[in-house]
């Protein structure tokens, strides 16, 4: 490897075509690029404005890409989109079931030009079943999962995480994840194949362990009343005396012993740990002792200690704590999450805000010059 590959990271020279979407697609995307991938996002003449309030350009989902307009409702268009195609090793497309099929751009019109393809889908509810072309966002796919359920304290609603387990959990990763074994297969049999990654079927994936606690009978089907949902009372949030608030998860015997040392309980008469008679009195123990200080001041009490016990940061405060920044877990300004994850001989950063011109990047692929001047001359796009 030269040292400019290492320098764009472990994907370097992988070839990927995105289809302009919205969400977990683009963030796929970002991550490839982030590692090194050469990405060309192909976008409508007259895109749709997005309700999402930030500016494209403003927003680092974007970043890493060479940008072509296609309108491919025009065959010409999507005879270019095609011997395009011939060029890549992964096309990436976030439509909603039928929609590549009706342009003419189906898998099998793609593998036909390039055997090699990796063509990968991102779509909520998957290419087929009773919900396939119906409309929905993370918390919809989320609900179907058993995840959005499980999710929040006994008597209250379920409390969705933000977009982070559909959305990018389940679709971006698992996305990515599948079209990199797909291309590896690829390289080493000369065969393409489909990759049908739905936001449904990854979220359903992360609650696998939930899933076996449950089978095993060491999971109740209802919210705040288990290990990891904060039902523990060595496994949940407690406000300090400011307001603010603390997340203990001492889960092991030695941590929870650790904890109660800390909390100045040592040796006092208190339920067993996995007593769940006793998680109540535990509860009111423990919330009455974190009352007592601000969560600056656990903090530095705790830090030394193996009690698990971490301040809960605010989007502000994240940035600026110690660990984060000694790690460089945020970058830039205003700060942005750094690129992950990290690599020891090809190291990864964010792609550029803007990468190569398309037809740069087109002409390093190898299309001919007449047609990479007939995709991106100013005059060609209708």
């Amino acid at each position: 490897m030269t040292t400019a590959s290492a320098a764009r990271g472990p994907l370097a020279g992988v070839r990927v075509v995105e289809l302009a979407a919205l969400g977990p697609a683009p963030f796929c995307a970002m991550l490839l690029a982030d590692m090194g991938a050469e990405v060309l996002r192909i976008v409508p003449p007259h895109a749709v404005p997005a309700a999402f309030p930030v500016a494209e350009l403003d927003d680092p989902i974007w970043r890493g890409r060479s940008r072509l307009v296609l309108d491919l409702k025009q065959p010409a268009a999507r005879a270019q989109l095609l011997e395009i195609l011939q060029h890549a090793e992964i096309l990436i497309e976030g439509f909603r079931p039928g929609v590549m099929e009706r342009l003419g751009l189906a898998p099998q019109d793609c593998l036909g030009v390039n055997r090699r393809l990796v063509f990968g889908r991102m779509t909520g509810w998957g290419q087929d079943g009773p919900l396939a072309q119906a409309p929905g966002h993370d918390p919809n796919y989320l609900a179907l999962t058993g995840a959005l359920h499980a999710i929040g304290y006994p008597g209250q609603p379920p409390c969705q995480p933000l977009n982070l387990v559909a959305d990018f959990g389940g679709g971006a990763l698992y996305l990515a994840v599948g079209v990199l074994a797909a291309l590896l297969h690829a390289r080493s049999t000369g065969a393409g194949q489909v990759v049908d990654a739905a936001m449904v079927d990854g979220a359903t994936s992360l609650m696998s362990m939930a899933y076996t606690l449950f089978n095993h009978g060491h999971w109740r089907d209802e919210r705040g009343a288990n290990l990891l949902d904060g039902g523990a009372p060595y496994g949940r949030t407690y406000e300090t005396a400011d307001g603010k608030y603390v997340v203990v998860c001492a889960l092991e015997p030695r941590f929870y012993a650790a904890l109660i040392d800390a909390l100045g309980l040592a040796g006092e008469s208190l339920p067993a740990q996995l007593d769940r008679a006793g998680w109540p009195v535990l509860h009111e123990r423990f919330a009455a002792i974190f009352r007592t200080r601000t969560r600056d001041d656990w903090e530095a009490r705790l830090k030394d200690t193996q009690a698990c016990v971490t301040p809960v940061l605010s989007l502000k405060e994240a940035p600026a704590h110690p660990h984060n920044r000694a790690r460089g877990v945020f970058v830039g300004e205003p700060p942005m999450p750094a690129a992950a994850p990290r690599f020891s001989a090809t190291p990864t950063a964010h792609a550029p805000r803007t990468e190569r011109a398309a037809a740069e990047l087109l002409a390093a692929w190898g299309l001919p010059a007449p047609a990479v001047a007939a995709m991106t001359h100013p005059g060609a796009s209708p």
